[in-house]
């Protein structure tokens, strides 16, 4: 299993940093690895929803089974992965002061065999994942900036 973490302050309020992370629908905005999303429930936030994403790195293209465990909002957003990589990963989200947000994103991921099962874990989700995941709070932060 790979746990990852990855953690940025967002020179933004965190009511916009929610704002912006909120709509589950427009995480494409800011992830690169995302290409698309697809609800496969009525419900499209809050505990309980369930989406497809479409997730690339580098040659591997797969739809990510996914389903909302924790809605907190303004405070966290978790997930529980339930398709070909199965796992838990969660948003948290702190006001350091009135316009600062520290965003931390931390995932426990599980890969198949034909994805290299702990070795690919631990190269993929350690070193390749990490790496993406930071460019993706990158431009989260961009995006939260860019409008407070």
């Amino acid at each position: 299993m790979a746990g990852i973490r990855v953690s940025i302050d967002i020179a933004a309020p965190i009511e916009r940093v929610w704002a912006v992370v909120e709509p589950v629908e427009r995480h494409v905005d800011w992830m690169a690895d995302a290409e698309s999303i697809e609800f496969v429930s009525d419900q499209r936030r809050g505990v309980g929803t369930a989406f497809l994403c479409v997730t690339k790195v580098g040659p591997i293209k797969l739809t990510d089974k996914m389903r909302i465990t924790k809605w907190e909002p303004q405070r966290a957003m978790g997930v529980e992965h339930v398709g070909i990589v199965t796992g838990t990963g969660v948003f948290t989200l702190e006001s350091v002061n009135a316009h600062t947000t520290r965003f931390v994103w931390e995932e426990r991921l599980d890969f198949p065999w034909w994805l290299g099962g702990p070795l690919g874990a631990l190269i993929g989700g350690k070193i390749v994942l990490r790496a993406i995941w930071r460019g993706n709070l990158r431009r989260l932060a961009a995006l939260c900036e860019m409008s407070s």
